[in-house]
């Protein structure tokens, strides 16, 4: 069915134009614009007034004539096909295949926008997701239906961290579907190649769905873009059942993209030249994540943001972490001594951890080793900038025994490698035996019976406390006291300048 056909623009401004309106029209329509030989050009309405529509076209305007193109309004929102089809497909940031293999077979549309839930209905998010990531499922725990952001930097390795979750994201129980959607907004090129090389070689690919705007392509595109990837995730957890892990990146390409559209309409900026409007946006987006008394399935965030300079009250994530339920902060420090992840200890938190640890889920002693492992974390930063001032060699026994645990922290617990595969008894294991070199008096967090069951065999194993004979270097340490590796790392497809620099 044709919607209404109108000959001529009133003007062109960058993406946008401004035409006479339908009155049967409403926001946020699909548009078709045609230029003078029938070229077709799909835009959507972002702003209404009595006598004029303005549309953000999806593609460059040049061409277009404001004499002889014409405008069809569609008369329906923008929609995405879905269907079991979806797994094991790529799409641009429209929806569209890009792998080659044509629509999916499906007469389901969807409106990318989605539906509200009632707030009624929300379930509060439990359960425990496996990362194999022991910085993750050991401090900043993973729930599902919880939206948990990473906050990044320029240079920093969070493709590759969000490649591996992608790869090892798992639920504990066998007998549920769990599957990804992943989004990548204005990455370039080598980057979305290097997601698609790893999660094919990996075979990840099958229970994977990837939708890719890539930097060339037009920047009102990114806006559609984790549109599309929430409502495929949507149908997949509210219809089908699956617990669904959407990974977005770049949220900080999302924003600049919403920055040059509001610029355009000539909308009054806000903080840094956003809109005002920046937070209802963004949390459009992230309150779409969750699980509803009406399905079994649920929908987990990891929005994955860049932040310009480091700048962590920036508006981008500071706006974020009021949405969400915590954050995992990458520190550029511990990147530069070469520990990988580079989570940050005490920047880092998980607001729903409490709620998806313990017995039935991870293990009884979780909640209490995280807590004495950050407490211990927090006093290493203190005696370091002590040791700053007066010295190393001035420190009491008791500092330079805290010195060592941060070291060993950060290079067995923190650091692991990035096809390595750590269950959450593995990441638990490894945090006992990071305690071992602390006075079992300091050890205050922990309950007795907890330390009685785990603490004291690994004393005596080592004869004595508190000396490190368990940990052997970082290799040595996994190898000789955790068993054999769970795996070979793998060689990258890309690189070490390509996908090993991310």
């Amino acid at each position: 069915m044709r919607g209404v056909e109108f000959q001529g623009l009133h003007r062109i401004e960058g993406p946008v134009v401004i035409t006479h309106r339908s009155k049967q029209v409403g926001f946020g329509e699909i548009v078709a614009v045609l230029d003078r030989s029938g070229e077709r050009r799909i835009g959507r309405v972002i702003d209404l007034s009595e006598d004029w529509a303005a549309i953000q076209v999806f593609g460059s305007t040049t061409g277009l004539s404001a004499e002889d193109s014409r405008v069809e309004f569609l008369s329906h929102p923008m929609e995405l096909r879905v269907g079991p089809g979806l797994l094991g497909r790529v799409f641009d940031g429209l929806g569209r295949p890009i792998d080659g293999y044509g629509p999916i077979f499906s007469s389901d549309f969807r409106d990318v926008n989605g539906l509200p839930i009632n707030p009624y209905a929300r379930e509060y998010p439990r359960d425990f997701i496996q990362t194999g990531i022991s910085a993750i499922d050991g401090m900043n725990t993973l729930i599902r239906g919880q939206k948990l952001p990473i906050f990044s930097g320029n240079g920093m390795p969070h493709n590759r961290l969000a490649a591996q979750i992608v790869r090892q994201a798992k639920i504990r129980s066998q007998q549920e579907s769990f599957v990804v959607v992943f989004c990548a907004m204005g990455v370039k090129f080598d980057v979305a190649r290097y997601f698609l090389d790893e999660f094919e070689r990996t075979g990840v690919l099958a229970n994977v769905v990837v939708f890719l705007s890539l930097a060339d392509a037009p920047s009102i595109e990114r806006l559609i873009t984790p549109r599309c990837a929430l409502t495929a995730a949507e149908y997949l957890a509210y219809d089908k059942g699956m617990h669904v892990l959407v990974v977005m990146t770049d949220m900080t390409n999302y924003c600049e993209a919403l920055r040059e559209v509001s610029a355009i309409r000539g909308e009054v900026p806000s903080r840094k030249g956003y809109p005002g409007y920046l937070y209802s946006d963004l949390a459009s987006l992230y309150e779409r994540a969750g699980r509803i008394s009406t399905s079994p399935g649920s929908i987990t965030q990891i929005p994955i943001l860049t932040m310009p300079n480091d700048d962590i009250s920036h508006p981008i994530p500071d706006l974020t972490g009021y949405i969400t339920e915590g954050q995992i902060v990458l520190d550029r420090e511990l990147f530069q001594r070469g520990v990988y992840p580079p989570v940050a200890g005490l920047p880092s938190l998980s607001r729903l951890m409490k709620d998806g640890i313990g017995p039935g889920m991870t293990r009884e002693d979780h909640k209490d080793v995280a807590s004495q492992l950050f407490a211990a974390y927090s006093r290493v930063k203190s005696v370091r900038n002590l040791a700053s001032i007066i010295g190393e060699e001035e420190l009491s026994a008791l500092d330079k025994q805290y010195l060592q645990f941060g070291e060993q922290f950060e290079q067995n617990f923190l650091s692991q490698g990035e096809y390595e595969d750590r269950s959450i008894e593995t990441t638990l294991d490894l945090g006992w035996k990071m305690l071992t070199l602390l006075p079992r008096e300091e050890l205050v967090r922990i309950k007795e019976e907890y330390l009685e069951k785990y603490l004291t065999p690994l004393l005596s194993q080592k004869g004595q406390g508190g000396d490190g004979s368990l940990l052997k270097g970082r290799k040595g340490a996994f190898e000789d006291s955790m068993g054999e590796p769970q795996g070979e790392p793998l060689p990258l497809s890309l690189s070490e300048d390509g996908a090993g620099r991310f």
